[in-house]
């Protein structure tokens, strides 16, 4: 048995090893330093036509330490914790900053931003998890989704990870957080054949909390049900139509989003959104928020990777784009203060708009539901998408036929501001939550 519970009660002596350092930078004339230092453990199993394949216990740990001689700054890490591994890495740190080219913009987030409030999110629930435990796991979840249908003919495998981890950042400004969480998961993927009809599909399940994983026999279930669906796929002749892409899919629209608005992008006016504060990207009925203190979400926390306050925020209303995710590097460059995200942004939440999804069926009448895209051709400076498609053809709201080998094309601009409805399915196994999104029209490219 994994006791994840007892390995990371290490606060204390993580905290004076981080008092240490930066003790000892100070002493070899820093102007300030930073660190973060992570403890990890893990089980990792994965199974494959009923044999297993891959059974790994993984523990890492590091620590990553930035020294600032005015705006001169140095770089180095270590997972040796050793008092010598310490100072060699220090040294190693101070000998970079003395070389590297200053830079106005480097240093800590501003001292007043730090979080001086640290609410109890519920991120840690260790799963009591030994080997033979997940392996029987994830042998009943492939079981279940192979003998679903007989058309199920092959298996990419079924897998369980369970993650425990602890992190610690402190600075120089004083600030000192310490947090522990935890991600747990279950997944399974198929191959269905009907004649020369071969497809795969999977599904998965993914928690902080063990006990809200779906079952083994729900993921095999629906991993083997999607496979089956896409069975005698086509594709579609070259035509303009709306598309509608489910939650898991809509993601990833928010997605360029964020990357588009993110302080990186920005500064270096690499953005189809750039300096786009204030103006209307969406219809007015778009609302997006963020929430980066929702209990048990996977994308919770109380302090970014600078130890800056995060806090609720809107990023889209009523259409209207209202700030952008900063780090303190990025928010300096642009004049503005940082938002907590030098981590990245934290829980996004797309409200609906009141509909469900067969009633977005019957919204869009005819045209592409996406389930799957492939490839990466989207042009963060221009906007330009285009992307290989899975989906199914929709015809006065009913689904005809699954579809393959087809591109699906447009500019996010226009994109974003063809969005006509969103829907209730909330998907929140991620740290984006969003229903369906439907779009007014895009170009298909097939046969």
């Amino acid at each position: 048995m994994i006791e994840l519970d007892n390995r990371f009660d290490l606060s204390t002596e993580f905290q004076a090893m981080a008092e240490q350092v930066l003790a000892a930078a100070k002493a070899k004339g820093a102007t300030a330093a930073e660190l973060d230092i992570d403890k990890s453990m893990g089980l990792s199993v994965e199974v494959r036509m009923g044999q297993v394949e891959k059974l790994q216990y993984h523990r890492d740990q590091g620590i990553n330490l930035a020294v600032y001689f005015g705006h001169r700054k140095g770089y180095a890490s270590t997972g040796d914790f050793s008092p010598q591994a310490l100072a060699d890495t220090l040294e190693a740190a101070c000998r970079i900053a003395r070389y590297t080219s200053e830079d106005d913009f480097n240093g800590l987030a501003d001292a007043e931003r730090m979080a001086t409030e640290f609410p109890k999110l519920d991120l840690y629930h260790p799963w009591e998890l030994n080997a033979d435990m997940a392996i029987d796991m994830a042998l009943q979840t492939e079981a279940v989704a192979r003998e679903h249908d007989a058309r199920i003919t092959n298996s990419e495998g079924a897998g369980v990870d369970s993650y425990a981890g602890m992190s610690l950042y402190a600075n120089s400004h004083g600030f000192m957080g310490v947090s522990h969480s935890t991600r747990h998961s279950l997944s399974c993927s198929v191959v269905a054949q009907d004649g020369d009809s071969m497809q795969r599909d999977y599904w998965y399940s993914v928690s902080r909390v063990p006990g809200l994983l779906e079952s083994a026999d729900s993921v095999g279930a629906e991993a083997a049900q999607r496979t089956v669906r896409r069975l005698n796929a086509r594709s579609l002749s070259t035509r303009e139509a709306p598309v509608l892409f489910v939650p898991q899919m809509a993601r990833g629209l928010v997605g360029q989003l964020v990357s588009a608005i993110s302080g990186g992008s920005q500064y270096r006016k690499a953005s189809f959104l750039l300096n786009s504060i204030g103006q209307q990207a969406f219809p007015d009925f778009v609302q997006l928020r963020e929430d980066p203190l929702i209990r048990q979400a996977l994308g919770s926390r109380s302090y970014d990777a600078e130890g800056v306050a995060t806090q609720a925020r809107d990023i889209v209303k009523d259409g209207i784009i209202q700030g952008y995710f900063l780090g303190s590097y990025s928010a300096r460059k642009l004049g503005m203060q940082s938002t907590g995200s030098a981590s990245g942004a934290t829980n996004l939440l797309l409200a609906d708009t009141g509909v469900s999804f067969p009633d977005l069926l019957a919204q869009m009448g005819t045209g592409l539901m996406v389930t799957e895209l492939i490839g990466s051709g989207v042009n963060g400076i221009t906007g330009d998408y285009s992307r290989g498609a899975v989906g199914y053809w929709v015809e006065n709201g009913m689904i005809v036929h699954p579809v393959e080998e087809v591109t699906i094309a447009g500019n996010l601009k226009a994109m974003f501001k063809g969005i006509v409805a969103i829907g209730d399915d909330v998907d929140a196994r991620g740290s984006i939550r969003t229903g369906s999104i439907l779009i007014d029209k895009m170009t298909i490219a097939g046969q």
